[in-house]
């Protein structure tokens, strides 16, 4: 059953769902921020999650504090139906109001980053940022050789492949991140 899934992945974590978000400063910039925890149930994207990033969002547009998301998630969470797919639109319509506010909005993406995630929010930053090698797609690359029947490029789906085409706006190790942060929050003018 899907709620002793969730009771039980609570106790196991010490999480209360799939991603953390609150207000901070970073480098002295007051920010608001979200963190996506692939330990719970796979980072997937719920109702409770999308109503979190959605909340996150409209405090970025209130406070007009850039938002930075870190995803990490297998996707939509399934178990939910429609109410997890709606979070996809959700959010991505809230994400249209604080560019319309002009709000900054980094979106950074680890490994994984697929599914509804990157179908909504993961991919809609104004600056996107991916860690080095960081698998990042809808479907992933067995999903995708099963429907086509063919091979995949090496490297499909890989944050290097993305950079390539125009997906990502820059590949940062983890332990360069606050400093990137900092750098593009300052050139953004906040």
């Amino acid at each position: 059953r899907y709620a002793d899934r969730i009771k039980e992945t609570m106790k196991k974590t010490g999480l209360t769902d799939a991603v953390r978000t609150g207000t901070g400063a970073l480098d002295g910039i007051p920010v608001v921020f979200g963190a996506m925890d692939f330990a719970f149930i796979g980072g997937s994207m719920g109702s409770v999650v999308g109503e979190k990033v959605a909340r996150a969002i409209d405090k970025s547009l209130k406070t007009k504090r850039p938002l930075i998301l870190v995803s990490s998630s297998g996707g939509a969470r399934m178990m939910e139906g429609a109410l997890s797919l709606m979070q996809l639109a959700k959010t991505s319509a809230k994400l249209a109001c604080l560019a319309e506010a002009r709000v900054p909005f980094i979106s950074i993406m680890t490994d994984p980053t697929t599914g509804g995630v990157t179908a909504s929010y993961a991919m809609l930053g104004d600056v996107n940022l991916a860690e080095p090698n960081a698998l990042i797609g809808f479907a992933g690359p067995r999903v995708i050789r099963q429907t086509i029947g063919k091979d995949l490029p090496k490297g499909f789906q890989r944050s290097e492949f993305l950079l390539d085409r125009g997906f990502v706006d820059m590949i940062v190790h983890r332990k360069e991140m606050k400093e990137t942060l900092s750098r593009l929050l300052r050139l953004m003018g906040t």
